[in-house]
């Protein structure tokens, strides 16, 4: 193994391991890192951890040129920031004089839900488009998860045969294997039970709830292009996602009356700043209604 396959290695396992860090961000933070050793020709901790400012910008600046967003050069920022982190403290070296950099400024957009009527249409469509009835239902239960109890799609598919037959409240493993209890309204755990009692795979109790169609672990891409299909048909826009389903479920609550620490346990946030973002969200839905009531007041 080369020193640069090796320091990857060891920066994989402390963020998979060490931070519990989702696979998504071990293998975009991997791949950050990657491309500044292929740029600085780094062979050790001690070369990462005397990179510069300038160091650093000039790669950006590089990264930036390829065409990067803004987003993308944030996000990108962030993990050089994390990785060079951790070289330093491999090799003792003063946090103090790590270099220091801002990124981009992010306009931050609002999370798009949809109404209940789109989501009840979405369900519908997705369940009665599949290619088998059972995998149709499969889809619907996975979404009626993210729609009615607030489950990331991650969180849906994580579930396994022991949490059968659903109870009136789900015990729910989040970000960073923190788990948080969800309660579950009776149309969700029909749609459940309605999957499992279709599911032509045995479904055990250690092993994965939702199937693939060929008896392995349902993956996130499926349930996704089920629900771009249903958009689509639907004439809904992109933002129409199975995330977007959370969303909704977030929005609505607030809308309904739910204050914000409840509506941060039930999301699982770690922060209330990132459940706060929901009363821009309803304030916007209001402000939208008053106009489409009061038309004269554009005038």
């Amino acid at each position: 193994m080369s020193e640069a396959a090796d320091l990857l290695d060891q920066w994989r396992h402390h963020l998979a391991a060490g931070q519990r860090r989702s696979p998504h961000t071990v293998r975009a933070y991997v791949a950050t890192a990657a491309r500044l050793l292929t740029r600085w020709d780094a062979p050790g901790w001690a070369e990462v951890a005397a990179l510069s400012t300038r160091d650093l910008r000039g790669h950006l600046a590089a990264r930036r040129a390829e065409g990067l967003s803004n987003a993308s050069a944030a996000r990108e920022l962030s993990a050089l920031k994390a990785f060079t982190a951790y070289a330093r403290e491999q090799v003792g070296a003063d946090p103090g004089s790590a270099p220091r950099l801002r990124g981009p400024r992010i306009k931050k957009g609002l999370p798009r839900p949809v109404t209940p009527d789109e989501a009840a249409n979405l369900a519908d469509v997705v369940a009665t488009s599949a290619a088998e009835d059972w995998i149709g239902q499969r889809d619907m239960a996975v979404l009626m998860l993210m729609y009615g109890a607030g489950l990331r799609i991650a969180e849906a598919l994580l579930l396994t045969a022991r949490d059968l037959p659903l109870g009136e409240t789900l015990v729910v493993t989040g970000k960073g294997n923190k788990q948080r209890m969800v309660p579950l309204l009776p149309v969700v755990r029909e749609a459940v039970a309605t999957y499992a009692a279709a599911c032509p795979w045995p479904l055990e109790r250690e092993t994965p709830l939702f199937r693939g169609a060929k008896g392995g672990p349902l993956g996130q891409g499926m349930v996704q292009k089920a629900m771009a299909r249903a958009r689509t048909a639907l004439g809904l826009p992109d933002t129409a996602t199975p995330h977007a389903l959370r969303h909704s479920f977030a929005t609505h609550l607030l809308g309904a009356g739910a204050d914000l620490r409840s509506l941060q346990e039930l999301l699982g946030h770690a922060s209330l700043g990132s459940t706060q973002i929901y009363t821009k969200v309803d304030a916007a839905r209001m402000l939208e209604a008053y106009r489409d009531a009061h038309p004269r007041e554009q005038d």
